[in-house]
């Protein structure tokens, strides 16, 4: 039986694990640093081709349960003016909604199928890999680190196919590609947290506001709650900064005080959403330079592939980043099940996944649809008051039309339904 080895439990490896048992394979284990998922982290915005084939997996009610559809999104001006309100979802004519939830309970709902599917020693934690050599036939050699408290131990593995899921500073890609280095910084610094506010105080929509220098991303991420009517906010600042350390390019999770950057957000209100009294309501608050990874000209070596960040990390635009990993490892179960050469079925998958996703990493470069800020705010630094003198309204709807065409997200390609359909195979 084909054992599968998926390196990470994040959104990338978990979808891919389930995406692989609807495939028919039942050997999978799924290995993650972390000794625990816990229900925590900042949010994210799940696009409808994400949602469609999390919906194919059974998990579209569940989720839904977590999340909020966001219906609306609006690019401000820094000093206030509306640039563009875009429906969003099922407003917008997909068949699928558009969610905002909180990554760590996407995370824990993703490994809770995990577990009931695919069984409670499918998903291992405490455990990472640290290197990997490969073998004459092409299957890994992987060694494993194993952490339990302070006790530490090593062992190696030998799985038919190795899945690197293991993020930006992925141990898998780096064997791949020695040498590659630090992940790339842009000169921007960001900070992200989350907020408990009056349902009221939030409003109904996601926003993007400011100019090329300074930027904050808001929107809600839960119902208002029945005992206090307050809703959790995800928000995203970015400034630019003049230096970082190198050792803290893709650690997502150093905490800083709120007090560092709010006074840089003063008067910041944008249709009665402030984004000081956001930041206000927030118990911690995290910060981390805004880098990516160069575009690779392969994923796949053998029976080792990438999925996810490990394979394309890009910056955090157009709300890609868990959308497009979950679109990866939909991708990763089809070409599984439609291949009985492993080695075909990766160089498949990765055939049609790459160069989609590079050009949506040099997409997310220029900016995407969030470019349109910079726009409004160059033409008019002052601000306006008709933006379709500054920008005509066919030039926004150019800039959204063909980022979304790009990544293949466009309502008409989305709607004709998942490309990834699965017919479920024997066990193997």
């Amino acid at each position: 039986m084909t054992h599968i080895m998926i390196a990470g439990g994040g959104i990338a490896g978990l979808t891919a694990a389930l995406a692989l048992h609807t495939a028919g394979f039942e050997r999978i284990t799924v290995v993650e640093t972390a000794r625990r998922i816990q229900p925590v982290g900042a949010g994210l915005n799940l696009m409808p081709n994400a949602v469609r084939e999390l919906d194919a997996l059974g998990l579209l009610d569940r989720l839904e349960e977590l999340a909020v559809r966001t219906r609306e999104l609006r690019y401000y001006h820094c000093r206030g003016g509306l640039v563009s309100r875009e429906p969003r979802g099922l407003g917008a004519g997909y068949h699928w909604p558009q969610l905002s939830i909180q990554r760590g309970d996407l995370q824990l709902a993703l490994a809770d199928a995990v577990r009931e599917r695919l069984g409670p020693g499918a998903l291992v934690g405490g455990v990472r890999v640290i290197g990997l050599d490969p073998l004459p036939d092409g299957r890994p050699r992987v060694q494993l680190e194993h952490r339990d408290g302070a006790r530490r131990g090593k062992a190696s593995l030998e799985p038919d196919v190795l899945i690197g899921a293991d993020g930006i500073r992925s141990t898998v890609r780096a064997a791949l590609n020695p040498g590659e280095g630090e992940p790339p910084w842009n000169g921007m610094l960001v900070w992200r947290g989350v907020s408990r506010i009056p349902a009221h105080q939030a409003g109904t929509f996601m926003f993007i506001a400011g100019d090329d220098r300074q930027k904050a991303v808001v929107y809600p991420m839960t119902e208002p709650a029945g005992d206090t009517g307050e809703v959790l906010v995800n928000w995203a600042l970015a400034m630019p900064a003049d230096s970082i350390d190198d050792a803290t390019r893709g650690d997502w999770n150093r905490p800083v005080p709120v007090a560092k950057f709010l006074h840089h957000y003063e008067g910041w209100d944008f249709d009665g959403v402030s984004v000081p009294e956001v930041l206000r309501a927030a118990d911690t608050a995290f910060e981390y330079p805004m880098v990516d990874r160069e575009p690779l000209a392969r994923w796949s070596y053998g029976r080792t592939t990438l999925i996810g960040d490990a394979a394309h990390a890009m910056y955090p635009i157009g709300s890609n980043g868990a959308t497009q990993s979950i679109v990866d490892g939909r991708a990763l179960g089809h070409a599984m099940a439609r291949y009985p050469d492993p080695v075909e079925a990766l160089a498949a998958y990765e055939a049609e996944r790459r160069p989609a996703m590079t050009e949506l990493q040099r997409a997310n470069r220029q900016l995407g649809p969030e470019i349109v800020i910079n726009m409004a705010h160059e033409r008019a630094p002052d601000g306006f008051t008709d933006i379709h003198e500054v920008i005509p309204a066919r030039e926004l709807a150019e800039i959204a039309a063909r980022y979304a065409a790009t990544g293949a997200f466009d309502a008409e390609t989305v709607n004709q339904g998942s490309p990834y359909g699965i017919s479920m195979r024997s066990p193997r």
